[in-house]
């Protein structure tokens, strides 16, 4: 089945709306006009909000998105396993945003801004991509084959990896940034550019963001190749998109300090992109999909989870990390 242009209307309209709602009602400020730090509170409470939104759109979904109840079944499920894989690879962009946030020494209270336009980025680069994908695949079925085989080959790489510190360090776009444009001495409140002695410049702040936007970018070469695996269908594969990122921010805030335990999500998220992998070049060589979606869903499921909960066990008693070290003083 294809969405009409009226479910891609008003879907992308909610979205947007949810978003101005969260950034303009839901976002404390403090007495001098500035945005307040988001508490861990209220951070699990809008991540388990955008998880039950999810859910209350696979249970639309099983009943509306589809011409036969078989379908609608199948859709659903596909938006469940695409939106768990989406999801569980969020998290791992969580580890470079804390790193990114503590080079810079971003003050706590404007990573809410960052991450609010780096989400607004991260849609439209990823609805661009979808569309892009599914039409080309429609066109090359071969290109799966390409997908599997880059996406055993990224889970293979992640794996190795795991573990290792990420480097952070100066990268070239970062130095071609600096080095082009007029960058200011520190931060300026939450802005992004600012007009002094009648020039206009850039905060540091937007270079956080602009590197936020290529995290995402990089993260998105992996995850939209996998939900392929999943679903060719462009409205699931950008809905189960669209809800994992809306929760990546109160996520962040919600898992910020305690997201040093997860030191085992990266060797579960490994395997998984490795037997989406399989299942996609499955997929091609019999022409069909090889791998019932709700085993898909099981496997994918199962892996995270376990990997979560074997983290978590591992790394009991650890602190919780109130406050990030600033790696470079703030504002360089």
């Amino acid at each position: 089945m294809e969405a009409s242009p009226t479910f891609w209307v008003v879907f992308n309209v909610a979205v947007l709306a949810l978003l101005l709602l969260d950034l303009g009602v839901f976002a404390k400020k403090l007495p001098n006009g500035e945005p307040a730090q988001v508490p861990v509170k209220t951070a699990l409470i809008k991540s388990a909000a955008y998880i039950a939104l999810a859910g209350a759109f696979f249970v639309w979904m099983r009943f509306n998105y589809g011409a036969t109840p078989e379908e609608r079944a199948e859709n659903s499920l596909e938006f469940l396993t695409g939106y768990v894989i989406e999801w569980s690879l969020s998290v791992d962009n969580i580890f470079v945003f804390v790193l990114l946030f503590a080079k810079f020494g971003v003050p706590a209270a404007y990573q809410h801004r960052v991450l609010f336009w780096g989400i607004i980025g991260a849609l439209v680069m990823r609805g661009i991509m979808i569309l892009v994908g599914t039409a080309l695949m429609r066109e090359f079925d071969w290109l799966m084959v390409l997908f599997g085989a880059f996406l055993i080959w990224s889970g293979y790489k992640m794996l190795r990896s795991a573990g290792e510190e990420e480097d952070m360090g100066e990268s070239p776009i970062l130095a071609w940034m600096k080095k082009r444009l007029p960058v200011t001495d520190g931060y300026r409140g939450n802005a992004f550019t600012v007009r002094e002695a009648g020039k206009l410049m850039v905060t540091p702040l937007l270079l956080v963001l602009v590197l936020i936007e290529l995290t995402d970018l990089f993260f998105a070469l992996d995850s939209i190749p996998a939900i392929f695996a999943v679903s060719t269908d462009p409205f699931i594969v950008y809905t189960a998109n669209v809800f994992a990122i809306l929760g990546l921010r109160a996520m962040y805030f919600a898992l910020a300090g305690v997201i040093h335990r997860f030191k085992y999500l990266k060797h579960g998220l490994s395997i998984v992109l490795m037997i989406v992998g399989v299942k996609m070049l499955a997929n091609w060589y019999f022409g069909g999909k090889a791998v019932p979606v709700e085993y898909a869903l099981m496997v994918t499921g199962g892996i995270i989870a376990g990997s979560i909960a074997l983290s978590l066990w591992k790394t009991r008693g650890e602190p919780v990390v109130e406050e990030h070290p600033k790696v470079i003083e703030q504002g360089k």
